[in-house]
Parts: C-alpha cells; sequence; structure tokens
C-alpha cells in the first residue's frame, strides 16, 4: 500500500484541530502541524494551539518546536516536516498535516524553491521602513520592484512582503525570478480536505475564540512578551493589536475588537488563498464521518 498524507486545510477556528485529532485516532497515527505561529514555544493562548488534552489525545509535531528568536524559514519545514513523515511511515500508512498556513502546506505537498538567503542588513532595514513608514508603504515598494509577485502575494502580510524585498535588495533580482514553479515528486499519495463553515458561522466562530484568549490569559502572555515585540513571529494577528494598544495607552477593549475584525479578515484571506487549490474537497463542518466516507474509498 502506498503511504498516504493526509492534508486538513482551511481557515483559522473553523476546527481543523478536532478533526485532525479525530482522524488521527481512526487511522491510529500522528499529527504535523503546518501552523505558522504555533511553531513558537512562547507564543500559546494567541496562537490557539491544542490544548493539553488534545496534545495528550494523539501525538503532534511542530507544536512549540522553535522559539520566536529562532529562523525557521518555509524551506526550513519542508525539509523538518518531510524528514519527520520518512521516520513516521516506517510504522504507519496513513500521517496527518493540519494547519492554515498555506504556504507551508504547498511546501510539503509539491516543494519550496531554493531561494538565498537575504543580507541580515537589508532585511533590518525594511524592518525598520516598515515601522517607520506602514505597510502600504512596502506594498507600494514590491508593486514597483516586483510587479509579478506583487500580484500573487497576500499583500496584507507584512513578513511575506519583507521577504521579497530583502531578497530582491539583497541580490538584485526579483524574487518571483526565484520561483521555479517546478512540481517535485512525493514518495506518497497526498489527499486534501478542507474545512470552510459558513461565513457568519465561522465568524461566530472566530469571535468566541477570542474571547475564550482573554479568559485563557492572552493579555498576561502578551505583556510579558512586549520585550520581543521587534520579532517577526510576534508581528501577527492577537499580537501586534495588543502591543499597539500597551505602547500607546489605548483602551484594551478596542484592541481586543481589533483582533476579532484582523482574524476575521485573515481567514477571509486563507479561503481565498486555498480556494485555488481545486485538488482539496471541501466540507462545512469538522464532523468525521463524512470526511471519512470520502478518504477511504481513495485509500482503498
Amino acid at each position: 500500500m502506498k503511504k498516504v498524507l493526509l492534508v486538513v486545510a482551511g481557515p483559522t477556528a473553523a476546527g481543523k484541530t478536532a478533526l485532525a485529532i479525530q482522524l488521527a485516532k481512526y487511522f491510529k497515527t500522528e499529527i504535523l502541524s503546518a501552523d505558522s505561529r504555533q511553531f513558537y514555544k512562547e507564543m500559546s493562548i494567541g496562537t490557539a494551539k491544542p490544548s493539553a488534552e488534545e496534545l495528550a489525545a494523539v501525538p503532534h509535531h511542530f507544536i512549540g518546536s522553535h522559539s520566536i528568536t529562532d529562523r525557521f524559514s518555509v524551506a526550513d519545514f519542508e525539509k523538518a516536516a518531510l524528514e519527520k513523515l520518512a521516520e513516521l511511515y516506517q510504522k504507519h500508512d496513513v500521517a496527518i498535516i493540519v494547519g492554515g498556513s498555506g504556504l507551508y502546506l504547498q511546501a510539503v505537498e509539491q516543494g519550496f524553491d531554493e531561494i538565498p538567503e537575504a543580507d541580515l542588513q537589508e532585511r533590518e532595514r525594511w524592518n525598520q521602513l516598515y515601522e517607520q513608514q506602514g505597510l502600504e508603504y512596502l506594498q507600494q515598494q514590491l508593486k514597483i520592484l516586483d510587479p509579478e509577485y506583487y500580484q500573487k502575494v497576500d499583500v496584507q502580510n507584512p513578513q511575506r512582503i519583507i521577504r521579497a524585498l530583502e531578497v530582491s535588495s539583497s541580490t538584485g533580482k526579483t524574487f518571483s525570478s526565484f520561483l521555479t514553479k517546478i512540481k517535485k515528486e512525493r514518495p506518497f499519495k497526498i489527499i486534501k480536505i478542507g474545512i470552510n463553515p459558513n461565513r457568519k458561522i465561522l465568524y461566530d466562530m472566530i469571535n468566541r475564540r477570542v474571547d475564550l484568549m482573554v479568559e485563557n490569559g492572552l493579555i498576561e502572555e502578551v505583556k510579558q512578551l512586549l520585550p520581543y515585540q521587534h520579532l517577526n513571529a510576534l508581528k501577527t494577528v492577537g499580537y501586534k493589536e495588543l502591543f499597539e494598544a500597551f505602547n500607546n495607552n489605548l483602551p484594551v477593549k478596542e484592541a481586543l475588537e481589533k483582533i476579532k475584525q484582523n482574524t476575521r479578515h485573515f481567514a477571509k484571506r486563507q479561503i481565498t488563498w486555498f480556494k485555488k487549490d481545486e485538488e482539496i474537497k471541501w466540507f462545512d463542518s469538522a464532523d468525521v464521518k463524512p470526511v471519512l466516507d470520502y478518504i477511504l474509498p481513495l485509500i482503498g
């Protein structure tokens, strides 16, 4: 039997973790996380990591595996994930990867292009420009320097834009010129499923999740991370809004509403990304039965 990788994709708060755990229990296997924010051990509440009970129910990999001070790129993740899958396939026929970070899932599914490391001074320069001039300035610079990549990148994601700009300014070549688009063959069959609840239901789930984060100690977690707010890992929804509130003495309540709003926008961008992949079979909830009904005949 050919080894199988089950990909569970979809927007934040849709129920991916719950579904992945049910699938892992059914197939008696393990889960790889492809959530680029959950890699970091210092960020737990604001990234909605699986609970202690969920982590105990099924073995998970790449949850809290790195520090916010580590550089862990998409290419690094591809290499590490493939090594872990090779190890898992020694004892399992099926493995599961779950996450909302489309680029990280894509790297495991079909490979990530070899992109040169940027000059650290250039990275710092673009980060400073982001702090001083804002996201719109970076967007305009990318549009000028690399219009092809500007058309496909998530222009609301400063880390993606800075990565492209730092490579372009370090090498003198556009970031898009390094994207070969050559799909690599994998030694396992890939079956992709996605969860995309009704928009109103999803937005309600997002709002409830933020409220639950606050109950679980989000404010205290972010306060502890204030000395590290300059790190790229922390320039993300759920943290940046509260940093802004603390730095400028703004009401925390307003920051929490911004987190809800920005998370809804983030979910919308995730859906747009995943909808481009015609191989994903979509479901409107985390109910495991229809998913298994779809998967089992394909596994054979």
